[in-house]
């Protein structure tokens, strides 16, 4: 799935709602472009680019449900 700012016109609440979802397709592969940190938590990678090139890359560990 392509998620470009799936929560950019969206108020808190619902994009909270739509955050959600994506968490929950875990098992899927899920490309998410966003400027929203909040956006960005749930991933876990997060590849950063600046002026069109990778310039860092955060790996997260998920807790074990």
């Amino acid at each position: 799935m392509l998620a470009d700012e799936p929560t950019g016109n969206l108020d808190q609440e619902n994009g909270a709602i739509v955050l959600a979802l994506l968490r929950n397709l875990h098992r899927r592969a899920v490309v998410l472009v966003t400027h929203e940190p909040e956006a960005a938590a749930i991933a876990d990678r997060v590849l950063h680019l600046q002026d069109g090139k990778l310039c860092q890359e955060d790996v997260r560990l998920r807790e074990s449900a």
